[in-house]
């Protein structure tokens, strides 16, 4: 059996051709070592980040395993934000008509009600912890029939402080259950989540394909505070294609889509504080292509799955590496070309520089004439097996 089609790795016929009709014929590395198991009832425990396929690797399953008459609903997915909340619901909607299994999608921001009239109808629930709990306490849905519960970007939902929903959800469940947990790290607090909520769990890794992530041109652009906004300004002039510009905060992104229009600049921003139409609305403009460039906040941009965003720009540095990694693998998707650019203001030359060596882009950074900042030293103190503290040690970080 051959694991190089969906066919072969135990897909039916009818979701097979229902991903070829959206030109879906090869499986990626995290669907090949994922599907057989998750195909079988088994537990799954999979680090994988994303733009690596992951979502289909558990919704195939979740469709195959369901039929038309099962109990709605039977599988329930559960994803830190809104917009992954919306295109999660968006990726089973292509293959779920194959088998007769209905989908909703709850999440905050819009009317309970009519959520909740569709939650009950569905056989797969998309759901955001904070929503879903309300519709629990209110009793406008009952999880008693869930057979497959699926966290998404689990790591995710930690940072964001939805654990103790999470918590009481997952105690909601029947513990006969299949339980896949998907999470770009099983380490530390993740991992002990991981293990607690499954049980003789298969564990995958998979990565993004070496030529996606070599597709990426990584660059870092001096600035001052006078030219920033200019500076941007310059580096978005490429009609047709899209734009992901990363601010820190919530005020940051709405003054700055100000000023570009001041400049003759389109934009939408994107960030926590806007109402669920209002986000709808600026991604559909983005998605589009009627606005090519959006601004936006580290929290709004999770789960945000578009691969058509050619450009990133850290108009504010993100803090560290892996924020890094999450802003700039928003483009070069899906084996297209992309561009990366970090603004590097003078008093953030030191850091950014840590990050950029760190993450193999040294050579980008002096390049353009930034410096790179000597390692920083820690005193930490060793003790003896005696009273009297060793002297002060210092290392690298």
């Amino acid at each position: 059996m051959t694991t190089h089609t969906f066919h072969g790795l135990g897909v039916s016929e009818p979701v097979s051709e229902a991903l070829a009709r959206r030109d879906i014929v090869a499986p990626f590395a995290i669907q090949q070592l994922v599907l057989p198991d998750a195909l079988a009832g088994i537990d799954i425990l999979a680090k994988s980040p994303t733009g690596s396929g992951k979502t289909l690797a558990f919704a195939i399953p979740i469709v195959e395993r369901l039929e038309a008459g099962s109990a709605t609903p039977s599988a329930l997915v559960l994803v830190p934000t809104r917009e992954l909340c919306s295109q999660v619901a968006e990726e089973f909607s292509y293959i779920a008509p194959a088998k007769g299994i209905k989908v909703a999608a709850v999440y905050g921001g819009t009317r309970v009600q009519s959520q909740a009239r569709d939650a009950k109808g569905a056989h797969v629930l998309v759901a955001t912890p904070g929503r879903l709990q309300d519709l629990l306490e209110r009793r406008l849905v009952s999880l008693e029939g869930v057979t497959v519960l699926v966290l998404d970007e689990a790591d995710r939902m930690l940072d964001m402080g939805f654990q103790p929903q999470v918590d009481k959800i997952v105690r909601r469940l029947p513990k006969n259950r299949q339980t896949m947990f998907f999470s770009a790290t099983l380490d530390g607090v993740v991992g002990e989540l991981a293990r607690e909520y499954t049980s003789g769990a298969g564990r995958y890794e998979g990565f993004l394909p070496p030529e996606d992530v070599s597709q990426v041109d990584h660059k870092f652009v001096p600035v001052t505070p006078d030219n920033k906004v200019e500076k941007l300004v310059e580096h978005l002039q490429h009609d047709g294609e899209l734009t992901l510009v990363f601010v820190r905060t919530k005020r940051g992104a709405d003054r700055l889509v100000q000023k570009l229009r001041r400049l003759g600049t389109e934009a939408v921003a994107l960030h926590g504080d806007m109402n669920q139409s209002a986000r709808e609305r600026a991604l559909a403009r983005f998605e589009s292509g009627k606005v090519d460039t959006m601004v936006a906040t580290d929290v709004a941009a999770r789960g945000l799955d578009l691969d058509h965003i050619t450009h990133v720009v850290n108009f504010d540095p993100p803090e560290d590496k892996t924020a890094y990694i999450h802003r700039v693998g928003r483009t070069g998707r899906a084996g297209r070309a992309g561009t990366g650019l970090t603004f590097v203001l003078p008093d953030q030359q030191a850091d950014v520089s840590r990050i950029a060596a760190n993450l193999g882009h040294e050579e980008a950074f002096v390049e353009v004439g930034l410096k790179v900042a000597p390692p920083k030293l820690v005193y930490t103190s060793r003790r003896r097996n005696s009273k009297w503290g060793a002297p002060s040690q210092r290392r690298k970080i």
